[in-house]
C-alpha cells in the first residue's frame, strides 16, 4: 500500500476508534454503508441529461468529492478490518480484466467479456 493511502487509512481508523464506532462496523453494516454512500454519488446525476451533468459537475465538484470521499473511507475501513491489501487487490483485478478484455477484442465496445 502506498504511504499516502496507509496514512489515510490510519487516520480514518484512529478517528473511528476514538469514537468507539468499531462496535458498529460489522461486515454487513460496512457493506450497506458503502452501497449507501455510492448511491449518494448517483443522486448527483439522477434525472440529468449529459449536458446538465457536464455543467453540474463544474458547479458541484466539492459536493461530489465529499460523496466520493465517503465511498473511499468505507473501502479503506473494510480493507483494514478484513486485512486486505487494497492496492494489491486492485492491481490483481486490473491484470485479470486485461485478460478478460484484450484490447484487440474490447476496444471501443461495452460488451461483457463472455460475449466478445
Amino acid at each position: 500500500m502506498s504511504d499516502e493511502l496507509k496514512q489515510l487509512t490510519e487516520r480514518i481508523i484512529k478517528f473511528r476508534d476514538a469514537r468507539d464506532w468499531k462496535q458498529f462496523h460489522k461486515p454487513k453494516d460496512l457493506a450497506i454503508s458503502l452501497s449507501l454512500e455510492a448511491s449518494e454519488v448517483l443522486e448527483h446525476f439522477q434525472w440529468k441529461s449529459e449536458k446538465e451533468i457536464e455543467e453540474y459537475v463544474k458547479t458541484n465538484k466539492a459536493e461530489i468529492a465529499e460523496e466520493l470521499a465517503d465511498v473511499l473511507n468505507y473501502l479503506l475501513i473494510m480493507a483494514h478490518d478484513f486485512d486486505i491489501d487494497l492496492m494489491n487487490a486492485a492491481e490483481k483485478k486490473v491484470v485479470k480484466n486485461e485478460g478478460k478484455y484484450p484490447v484487440e477484442k474490447a476496444k471501443g465496445k461495452h460488451t461483457k467479456y463472455d460475449k466478445l
